[in-house]
């Protein structure tokens, strides 16, 4: 039998709560799981893709819920009065859990005309929008959550965002202090958007695996495809960098997202990217 249960706010011991049984809320979710994609913050979905965690349960933001086994007799029913604290609902399906995060757009309270057998007013009650696709599946046979926006589910899967990690000032100033970077134009680490601060992180990973060969080949890729919009000092080995959007192609050439394509020889820049294996 299938259960739909609310998480409700200010709740501790027992957060959820039942609302109801034996109704399917999401009939038109497919999801391949061989098809999904595992999660990475630089890669950008295509409009049927998911992101996935493999052995989600091991994770340190995976809910308690998700580890046991589900008996719905262990839940109370949801009380009228607590309508409006729904933080999200979540209904089991069969082996599989799906989430949704409730936000106040989704409550409606409003007078609706209902086209049945014959047209009737229907007075605005409380109600809540129920979305045709979930923001989040668990498969608990093969232990794995898969999402479309980690933004989202942050809210769902506390600590989750993690995964989503932006350099700090520290590690943006440190990193604006390499040797291969001439700052110009009194640019710092202030002035580093959001975005940049994610491929910081990232970039230093990158970086901390490359060999010392690798890290002076790879200031020669970047200078190759961004000649024209990065000054390149060839004697001292840096790269001017005067704006964000400087920086910005420069931490992409550190992922080496630009490639020329096989047929035509045009130099392009890979929004997004994904391990083939």
């Amino acid at each position: 039998m299938d259960h739909v249960l609310a998480r409700v706010k200010r709740l501790i011991k027992k957060p959820f709560l039942k609302i109801v049984s034996d109704h399917t809320l999401y009939e038109n979710t497919n999801v391949s799981l061989a098809a999904c994609v595992p999660y990475s913050p630089d890669h950008n979905l295509d409009e049927d893709s998911w992101f996935k965690i493999e052995q989600f349960s091991q994770q340190p933001f995976c809910i308690d819920l998700l580890k046991g086994n589900f008996d719905s007799k262990d839940y109370d029913d949801l009380k009228k009065k607590q309508f409006s604290n729904i933080a999200y609902i979540l209904a089991i399906q069969g082996d599989n859990f799906y989430f949704q995060k409730v936000t106040p757009s989704l409550f409606i309270k409003k007078k609706f005309i209902d086209f049945g057998e014959a047209a009737a007013i229907e007075e605005g009650g409380n109600r809540l929008v129920i979305n045709d696709q979930p923001d989040a599946i668990y498969f608990k046979e093969s232990d794995t959550l898969v999402f479309r926006n980690l933004a989202t589910i942050s809210s769902i899967f506390k600590g989750i965002d993690a995964l989503y990690r932006e350099a700090t000032q520290q590690e943006a100033e440190t990193f604006l202090q390499s040797e291969f970077i001439d700052l110009k134009d009194n640019y710092d680490a202030s002035q580093v958007s959001k975005p940049n601060r994610k491929r910081i992180a990232l970039a230093i990973d990158s970086l901390a695996k490359m060999s010392d060969q690798d890290k002076v080949g790879i200031l020669s890729y970047i200078d190759e495809y961004c000649e024209q919009k990065l000054k390149f000092d060839e004697v001292a080995k840096q790269f001017e960098i005067s704006t964000d959007d400087e920086l910005k192609l420069l931490l992409y050439g550190i992922e080496q997202r630009f490639y020329t394509t096989l047929f035509g020889q045009e130099k392009r820049l890979a929004n997004s990217v994904q391990p083939m294996s």
